[in-house]
């Protein structure tokens, strides 16, 4: 995707979300994350640097609190702030249209996941049904790989559990499970579930 900002609009942002009050950097990247609907959360990196920046320019002034510093705009960032406040308005208006394409972009790759997803399992279902079929051995012989086989199975599926619940804590850590997310976990759990059934009847 491309940058979500040109070169000194998060500086411009960071005033703007000043403007209402003091804030915390970790209030700031939420703010931003919530602005940009969850499609966006800058980092630590990103944020604090530009504070530190805004502070020598004398536009912010810093308090230290309990591990916590606490950023406030000075009289000289409201005076910039309302020098540069169309082109604040610009810069809204281009949030906007940088939210509905992240939106359509994520979306565009949540389907092609999904239909890769979908291929992938139909794939595996014809194979085990080949291979259930060609399968000839003597009763206790089949019992045998049987059972071995459902051993195999019961490990794919407990792997493949325990690493979308890494991915998706990853997620969560990083602010990411929203409404739309949700529902595509849902709809692709439930499309796996029915490839899977159909496979096993």
């Amino acid at each position: 995707m491309a940058p979500v900002f040109a070169h000194g609009q998060l500086r411009l942002y960071l005033l703007a979300l000043l403007e209402s009050g003091p804030k915390h950097g970790y209030e700031l990247m939420t703010a931003l994350s919530a602005r940009f609907d969850g499609t966006y959360r800058p980092s630590a990196g990103t944020i604090y640097p530009r504070l530190s920046r805004l502070e020598d320019e004398g536009l912010v002034t810093r308090s230290d609190e309990e591990r916590k510093s606490t950023y406030a705009l000075t009289e000289a960032g409201r005076a910039e702030l309302e020098q540069r406040r169309d082109e604040l308005t610009d810069l809204e208006a281009g949030i906007s249209e940088t939210v509905r394409d992240r939106a359509f972009q994520v979306r565009d790759d949540v389907r092609g996941s999904m239909l890769g997803l979908r291929a992938d399992l139909e794939a595996q279902a014809r194979v085990a049904r080949a291979t259930a079929t060609r399968m000839k051995a003597p009763a206790d012989q089949s019992r045998r790989d049987s059972h071995t086989r459902w051993a195999e199975a019961d490990g794919l599926v407990t792997r493949f559990r325990d690493e979308i619940r890494a991915d998706l804590r990853r997620a969560s850590a990083q602010n990411r499970v929203d409404t739309q997310m949700l529902e595509t976990v849902r709809l692709t759990l439930d499309e796996a579930r029915r490839v899977l059934r159909d496979a096993l009847r």
